[in-house]
């Protein structure tokens, strides 16, 4: 599976792609240069159940750490993400 990032302007994606199917995407918005958005996580009913989300989060965490910048969650599922999983705190955004 590929996990690649798009941006252009104040939006951008991380998806994911299996032999060339899309097999799920994580939007996120780009508030400051400092800070991004994630509002919402699609994953296709056929890949459901197979770790797609967290390849989409864990691509956009890599992101923000090369970037230095944080996250803030607003997607109900990056959200519950976040909680679970404490090694990739270090790019959420002080509440």
């Amino acid at each position: 599976m590929e996990v690649t990032i798009h941006q252009q302007e104040t939006k951008g994606f991380a998806m994911v792609r299996d032999n060339g199917k899309r097999a799920g995407a994580m939007t996120f918005s780009i508030a400051s240069p400092e800070l991004i958005i994630i509002d919402h996580t699609e994953v296709e009913t056929e890949y459901n159940g197979k770790g797609i989300g967290k390849l989409l989060l864990y691509k956009i965490v890599d992101m923000a750490r090369e970037k230095n910048i944080k996250i803030l969650p607003l997607c109900p599922y990056a959200a519950a993400q976040f909680k679970k999983i404490a090694e990739i705190r270090d790019v959420l955004r002080d509440q």
